[in-house]
């Protein structure tokens, strides 16, 4: 934990360190630290941290001409993105354009319904659907996020109808921009999460965007091979620590111990972090290492030419 100038609350997460300054902005560090199932694994991930802050910042860049993100600085430092603090929506607004995962599972079961939307018949593991749908879910402070309908939303009070369908329009416009910058790398972009709050009546885009932590990605140019064959998608995305982890016997279920993570093993999993962020964004991946000293002088140079 960092001591840093105008420091007014700290909250740390499963895998990011967030710090509230004045009241006003917030300063959210993200650790090397990887969860699976709920559970931070034992062993942080060399550069994990860089890897996602800085997937998240080219993303919130190239969609700053939709909706107005919370980002003041995501470039200063590798791991950190400083920005402002906004009240946040108590929904996270979940979108897909394939049956798969959370989706598929329903499919699967015989329900052919999902946060409220009906899901057409005759669909396969990992199809599109006829259009992208959005399946909020609530955010919860503990445990589970739970699936909630529209109606239910706005019947609750939990967000404001006129809130709710901005929510939505901005939603579907960032997933077709989502979809638009992995089909220049080669990928489809399946399912993703965005996360909003509000200064005043400005609606904002917080947290992280299209990183493999929230978002699913198929291999563009095996998909309709594999989708023809009824094989299992390439994917893009950190299911294979899961994957992994369920191979050893692990889901994050009571008396279930995590498997050892060799140095070789978190070795791979930083090397495919790093490949995650090489073919999500096309660039090289540049690693940066600093101190805590150098890290929290950085920050609180940031801070100090803040508007108090």
């Amino acid at each position: 934990m960092f001591a840093l100038n105008n420091q007014t609350h700290f909250y740390k997460g499963k895998v990011r360190d967030v710090y509230t300054i004045a009241d006003q902005y917030l300063a959210m560090v993200v650790s090397d630290r990887i969860s699976a199932f709920d559970v931070v694994l034992p062993r942080p991930i060399p550069f994990k941290g860089q890897v996602l802050n800085q997937i998240a910042a080219a993303n919130l860049d190239a969609t700053k001409d939709i909706v107005p993100n919370w980002v003041i600085d995501s470039r200063s430092l590798p791991n950190v993105t400083i920005g402002k603090k906004c009240t946040p929506f108590a929904v996270e607004m979940v979108i897909r354009g394939n049956l798969a995962g959370h989706a598929w599972r329903t499919y699967k079961s015989g329900d052919r319904t999902l946060c409220g939307v009906t899901l057409p018949e005759g669909l396969k593991e990992n199809d599109f659907f006829p259009a992208p749908i959005i399946t909020p879910s609530t955010k919860a402070h503990e445990g589970h996020d739970e699936d909630i309908s529209r109606a239910e939303i706005i019947s609750r009070g939990i967000v404001s109808e006129a809130d709710y369908a901005e929510l939505e329009r901005i939603t579907k416009a960032l997933f077709e921009r989502g979809r638009e910058l992995a089909k220049e790398q080669g990928l489809i972009l399946v399912d993703t999460k965005y996360e909003f709050g509000k200064i005043g009546d400005t609606i904002y885009l917080i947290d992280e965007i299209h990183t493999p932590d929230s978002s699913r990605y198929f291999y563009a140019d095996t998909y309709d091979a594999l989708q023809n064959e009824g094989q299992p998608q390439r994917q893009l995305s950190k299911e294979f620590v899961r994957e992994w982890l369920m191979e050893n016997g692990f889901q994050g279920k009571d008396g279930q111990q995590v498997p050892e993570m060799t140095d070789d093993k978190v070795q791979e999993i930083s090397d495919r972090y790093i490949e995650l962020y090489e073919k999500l964004t096309g660039n090289a991946f540049e690693k940066q290492i600093l101190t805590e000293a150098e890290t929290v002088a950085k920050i609180n140079e940031i801070i100090s030419t803040l508007p108090a």
